[in-house]
């Protein structure tokens, strides 16, 4: 993910922060309509609960759009650092038996010696 790519998922999600922030002053909107001595103005209501929903389904729009993308993204696709340590470790398994083979063989040879 180049710099420009992440500069735009950064501007996006600030978006999303800003609409949830007016999401959730919507919802006051509605608590304070609905906590009015005279009663709430079902205008008012129907509005704040219409531009609530509206939102929440661009900020799920968007969410799914972004982790699409942080999932798409593999930043270590290239990388052979695995492949590295396991033939790190093959080479360190093989040093390990050949040090066994040649104790094996000293203890042969000295067997035959003594024989």
């Amino acid at each position: 993910m180049d710099s420009q790519t992440q500069n735009a998922s950064l501007l996006r999600l600030q978006t999303v922060e800003k609409r949830i922030v007016r999401v959730l002053e919507l919802a006051g909107g509605v608590m304070e309509e609905f906590s009015n001595p005279n009663g709430p103005r079902k205008e008012l209501v129907n509005s704040h609960c219409s531009e609530f929903m509206q939102i929440i389904k661009d900020i799920q729009v968007t969410l799914r759009e972004e982790i699409k993308s942080a999932c798409e993204y593999r930043p270590f696709e290239k990388c052979d650092y695995i492949a590295r340590v396991s033939n790190e470790i093959c080479c360190k398994k093989l040093e390990y038996v050949v040090d066994k083979l040649d104790g094996m063989k000293e203890t042969m040879d000295q067997y035959h010696q003594a024989t």
